[in-house]
């Protein structure tokens, strides 16, 4: 993107140097290359000169346009900062349920690191929704583990600390068939964040 952003300006400065060569430049140089050719009015050279004109200015609208949409297509440090945060309070206190014979793990679904990327990017305001990475430090471990939290666009990182808490209160007894029941126990997630890599 930044390529075509030079190559756009770059066209565009050629463009308006070329509508400034004087009409008697120019008809000098064509008497030099082909002395019988015909004379030139004056009325071309001003026609010429408005659309080299007009092409350089769409050359220099369109070098914007890319600039803003590389700008908007990238994170900063601010916005991956508010994002982690914002993150930070949405994940902290869900809520998971296991039954009697389950080990309650952080990553039980396998998917929580995903959880985390969709998260970070809901949270990112003006940001892109993509291009979050959450990278599990301590996939082994089954009542936390550590996230670092990185963006396309900047070099700031993150870590994300999850742990696992049983909470008891949030016990209840799940229905089953034939009037039996089955326990489930609650455990509640609790999520911090602090700037750098885990």
């Amino acid at each position: 993107m930044t390529s075509m952003t030079v190559l756009l300006f770059a066209l565009s400065t050629v463009l308006i140097a070329m509508a400034c060569v004087r009409a008697d430049r120019v008809r000098a140089w064509r008497e030099a290359v082909n002395p019988s050719a015909p004379e030139v009015p004056d009325s071309s050279f001003t026609v010429a000169r408005v659309l080299l004109l007009a092409m350089a200015a769409f050359g220099i609208y369109f070098g914007f346009q890319s600039i803003a949409l590389t700008d908007d297509a990238e994170w900063s440090a601010d916005e991956l900062a508010s994002a982690v945060t914002g993150a930070t309070d949405d994940l902290d206190g869900d809520t998971l349920y296991v039954g009697p014979h389950e080990v309650p793990s952080v990553d039980s679904s396998g998917d929580y690191a995903l959880k985390v990327e969709d998260t970070v990017a809901e949270h990112g305001d003006d940001a892109p929704r993509f291009g979050v990475d959450a990278e599990p430090t301590d996939p082994d471990a089954s009542d936390e583990t550590y996230y670092t939290v990185t963006a396309d666009g900047t070099a700031s990182a993150f870590c994300l600390h999850v742990r696992l808490k049983r909470d008891k209160s949030g016990d209840y007894e799940a229905p089953g068939i034939a009037g039996t029941s089955y326990p489930q126990y609650g455990y509640v997630f609790r999520v911090t964040s602090r700037a750098g890599e885990c």
